[in-house]
Formats: structure tokens, sequence, C-alpha cells
């Protein structure tokens, strides 16, 4: 069984970590609270899918510092920035920043779950993308240099003929190559061939 996808939730109100983590449970969801920004980043680790329920206000590292932070270390994971009267001009920055929302308080419950979920299936695809193309490179990564160059070329869209051409061998020879080429990739068709390329080179 997979594990469940975590939403943090960072904010200083015990009675407002302790709501929203009630409703993470209720939508089937991990949730995991933390007063401050400093005991989050401290103890965060990006190992799967989430989301982050974020307090702009808070002691210490704001909320905003925190989405910078995060930000630098080159983490996506999408936030949902929740704000008090007064903080708009704040969450607009943080939306400007690469937030995925922003909620005023107080919220309405319903509204808080539907950002969540789509914030959740968010990540959950760019896991997905992710893990696709950590495979996809370890598929690459069995070929020698001779396939690779093979490779290459198939992609670009090169006849065997042309492919032997270029590298001055014979026909017989890129066709073996590349016959091991799939081989080893374990595709069985051109089609999957470049669609396992293109996965490889996915940011």
């Amino acid at each position: 069984m997979e594990d469940k996808p975590t939403v943090f939730i960072v904010d200083d109100d015990p009675s407002i970590t302790g709501a929203i983590s009630e409703l993470v449970e209720v939508i089937d969801l991990e949730p995991a609270a933390y007063n401050s920004a400093d005991r989050f980043l401290k103890s965060y680790q990006p190992d799967g899918p989430g989301c982050l329920v974020l307090d702009i206000r808070m002691p210490g590292m704001s909320g905003l510092e925190l989405q910078r932070e995060l930000v630098s270390r080159g983490d996506r994971l999408p936030i949902i920035v929740i704000t008090g009267h007064g903080d708009i001009r704040m969450a607009v920055e943080a939306m400007g920043a690469g937030a995925f929302n922003f909620l005023e308080k107080p919220f309405r419950t319903q509204e808080l779950c539907d950002n969540i979920q789509k914030a959740v299936k968010l990540d959950q695809e760019r896991w997905q993308t992710h893990q696709q193309r950590q495979d996809a490179k370890k598929r690459m990564d069995r070929l020698t240099p001779a396939e690779h160059a093979v490779l290459d070329r198939v992609v670009a869209g090169k006849t065997n003929k042309m492919i032997a051409e270029e590298l001055d061998v014979s026909v017989r020879a890129v066709e073996d190559r590349r016959a091991r080429m799939m081989k080893r990739l374990a595709v069985d068709s051109r089609a999957e061939l470049l669609e396992l390329a293109a996965a490889a080179k996915v940011n």
C-alpha cells in the first residue's frame, strides 16, 4: 500500500493547525503540523507528494521567508497561503513567487479542502513525471557509447542507411546495435523508444 500524500501545516495558532489536521484526515491524507517555520524546515524531507498550508504572519521566520527558502532550495511543493485581514499584499507577493493559491481567514472549510486536493493532485503528477524521468535515465545508462550514437540518430528521425553513413559502419552493424539497444531499454517499437527518450529529458 502506497503512503498517503502529506499535507504540511505551518501556523503558530494551535486551533488552526488542529482544525486543518482534522480536515486533512477526513479527506484521507496525512497531516503534519508545525507551529513555526523553523520547526518545519528542521524536519522536512521532500520524499513524496503533498502540499503546504502556510500562514503568512508568524513569530520568527514568516511564511514569505519560508517560501523563499524553499524556492532557493529548488523545492516545488505546492503552497496554499492563509492570511489574516490586511495581509493581502503579502499574499499577492506569495502568489507572484509561485504559491498555488491564497485564502483569507476565516476561510470556508470546503474551499480549503478543494484547494488542498487540487494542490496534492498537481504534486502527485509532478512526482510521477519525476519518477518516470528517473526510470528512463536509468535505462538509458545501460547503453554503450555505440548504442547511444545510434539512439541519438534514431530520435532525430534518421534511417539505418543514413546512420550507417554518418558512423562509417555497415547497415548491418547499425541494425545489430539498434536491436541490442531496444533490448537493453526494454522497448518493442520506435514509438516506445521515442517516448522513453522524451521522458529522460523532462525537467
